[in-house]
């Protein structure tokens, strides 16, 4: 059985442990085991979280879950790309899958609970191809 991490974010608890709750069931259900959940503060921090996982020989793919709201300023946008460049390019250099579940840059909160289980069910099986 193929293990796999979950890196997630905690400033929008409520929303993120729904997500977690949707990861882990489709986890469970597509046959992967969830090895490690780490939770960091916000999106920068999800490379260095995902980094410390798939160096790891244990750890097959790791799933990515957050939520980069839209704000007042370009901000996100930023945020948005240079984490999924920083994602990418640990996919790459290790050989190793990331499911990225991370909705936005540009999504309000109204948006939020509609996207949160899909997309996280999307992460995980997009790690589960991937490792096929």
């Amino acid at each position: 059985m193929a293990k796999i991490g979950i890196v997630m974010g905690t400033f929008h608890k409520t929303e993120m442990e729904v997500m977690l709750e949707a990861a882990l069931k489709a986890a469970k259900e597509m046959g992967l085991e969830v090895d490690s959940v780490v939770r960091v503060p916000g999106s920068y921090e999800k490379p260095l979280a995902i980094k410390r996982l798939i160096i790891r020989d244990d750890i097959d793919g790791v799933v990515a879950l957050g939520i980069i709201e839209r704000g007042e300023t370009g901000h996100g946008h930023v945020m948005g790309q240079s984490v999924s460049d920083a994602i990418i390019a640990l996919q790459l250099q290790y050989m190793k899958p990331v499911g990225i579940g991370i909705l936005g840059p540009d999504i309000f909160p109204t948006q939020f609970a509609a996207r949160l289980q899909p997309h996280a069910v999307a992460a995980v099986n997009a790690v589960k191809v991937m490792l096929s």
